[in-house]
């Protein structure tokens, strides 16, 4: 993986409890980091597998190795939400993390 194939930004938002100006404590995505990444889409054996179990909007996203990412948070990218499926430490040398995400259907 060469850096300049890091090219897109994208957003990494955790779900946090705040209070509203009601005084009333709810659940609200918060941004908690942004940085480059490679997107791309499925192939191959990939696509096949995620079309098997109805997730065919599946992106995989490379981004250099960063604490505290987890599955529990969700992806921004060009106006889409994702929600993360699986990280991979890849090859456990804590310096690439491929992220493999569905993307959300929003309502409008």
């Amino acid at each position: 993986m060469r850096s300049e194939e890091l090219k897109y930004r994208i957003t990494f938002q955790k779900l946090q409890s705040v209070v509203n100006d009601n005084g009333f404590e709810i659940e609200e995505w918060i941004d908690f980091k942004n940085v480059w990444a490679k997107v791309a889409n499925l192939h191959g054996k990939e696509y096949f597998e995620a079309a098997a179990v109805q997730k065919e909007n599946t992106v995989k996203f490379v981004i250099r190795y960063t604490d505290g990412i987890d599955a529990d948070m969700r992806i921004l990218f060009k106006g889409k939400q994702y929600n993360i499926t699986s990280i991979d430490n890849i090859k456990y040398a804590n310096k690439f993390i491929e992220i493999k995400a569905v993307e959300v259907e929003v309502d409008g």
